[in-house]
């Protein structure tokens, strides 16, 4: 088998459960008050971030911030039972894949023995530091329906959703092997993801002009998949498509990130409402193919739209048996959530949509699932994770196809 690289970052997590009475608790220490909740504002110390997480839950939202303390992140987590795993779009994609017996090599910015013990045992690594660090990234889910009451807050969360609070030095600096290179030359599928940490802009351009180069010995035929998140200096979004557009293959992104470049709501299940999205977001972001995952569905938007159903499936599947059953879901558990129904909606949208549209689109229908504590966190790396592994065990893509062709 090709081999598989995954980069750039990777990190240690801790992942956390909201509960309504402790935030109560700490609306009433801090007093904080309604007219305060907004998700724009800079997060600084434990208040603000109190207060970023209070915006998110009011909304249903997911998203992920730049906390200037560190400490904050740890007084936080201490507050709430949690626990220790590790993370980033690279590192969860990997265990996705290994769970499909595809294995890979990850490039991490960041290695201590938390990573080492939790990595799969078919996944290889190579490290650009210099010696082990652990800057914990805080990962911090909520439940649909979770009510926060006191003094003039009156808050219930209309969807289940996952928030991310960073203070990382090594991923802020992302720092590159110098014979990543070599990883590419054999390379049959490429993930590039986490230029979303970084924050200095000159440093930024440094670490692009450097995977450029790296990137030129990629083979034609390799496969460039590039997978969105919410940047902590947004205007470094484009700067990153700008240099990497030319490479990239596959595009990927949620919801709220679709919508943070249209600068809209977009209602998911109205056909002609994401017909103009789509199209509007491919003129911003115009690669070969478009995949946008969302809690309804999921679409490949572009010329290769119609080769990457199975991967689309695989990927729904692999995520929505995250959600149902967390991280150490077994093969039955996959199993019995394959043989879950589609989502009624969700299939009457998907082949609204594919009327509208024709052949440069493919939508698939998310599952229905109930589930009373859904797992929040990871699920678009999940989704990653089984789209890429997919494409590796599909004998000859199209797209594998067409550029070897």
């Amino acid at each position: 088998m090709a081999p598989v690289v995954l980069g750039l970052g990777g990190c240690v997590d801790y992942e956390l459960k909201l509960s309504g009475p402790i935030l109560e608790q700490l609306v009433r220490e801090y007093r904080i008050s309604a007219a305060e909740i907004t998700a724009s504002r800079p997060v600084s110390g434990e208040r603000d971030l109190v207060v970023s997480v209070l915006a998110y839950l009011k909304q249903g939202g997911g998203g992920e911030h730049f906390v200037a303390s560190s400490a904050a992140l740890q007084a936080f987590a201490g507050r709430f039972p949690h626990r220790t795993t590790i993370g980033g779009t690279s590192v969860r994609a990997a265990i996705t894949m290994s769970r499909f017996g595809v294995p890979s090599t990850l490039h991490l910015v960041s290695l201590n023995d938390i990573i080492r013990c939790q990595l799969p045992a078919d996944c290889d690594y190579v490290h650009s530091g210099e010696e082990d660090t652990c800057y914990p990234h805080l990962i911090v889910q909520y439940d649909q329906g979770l009510r926060v009451r006191a003094g003039d807050i009156d808050i219930r969360a209309p969807f289940p959703n996952r928030l991310i609070y960073v203070n990382d030095p090594a991923n802020e600096s992302m720092r590159l092997r110098d014979d990543l290179g070599d990883l590419l030359v054999d390379a049959r599928v490429f993930l590039v993801s986490g230029f979303n940490a970084m924050r200095d802009p000159d440093l930024l351009d440094d670490r692009l002009a450097a995977l450029r180069r790296h990137m030129r010995r990629l083979p034609p035929e390799a496969v460039v998949y590039f997978e969105d998140a919410a940047y902590h200096e947004p205007a470094f979004s484009r700067r990153v498509r700008d240099a990497l557009l030319e490479f990239i293959d596959v595009y990927g992104l949620n919801e709220d990130e679709m919508q943070g470049y249209l600068g809209r709501t977009v209602d998911l299940l109205a056909p002609a409402e994401v017909e103009r999205a789509l199209r509007s977001l491919h003129t911003l972001i115009p690669v070969p193919t478009l995949v946008l995952h969302t809690k309804y569905w999921s679409a490949a938007y572009g010329r290769d739209a119609g080769g990457y159903a199975s991967a689309l499936d695989q990927a729904i599947l692999a995520a929505s048996t995250r959600y149902s059953h967390g991280d150490d879901y077994t093969v039955r558990q996959y199993e019995l959530v394959r043989s879950r129904p589609r989502r009624p909606e969700a299939t009457e949208f998907a082949a609204a949509l594919q009327r509208r549209m024709g052949p440069v689109v493919r939508c698939v229908p998310g599952l229905q699932l109930d589930v009373a504590r859904p797992t929040t966190i990871g699920l678009g790396d999940t989704f990653v994770g089984g789209f890429l592994a997919a494409l590796v065990r599909t004998s000859s893509p199209p797209l594998l196809q067409r550029k070897a062709g």
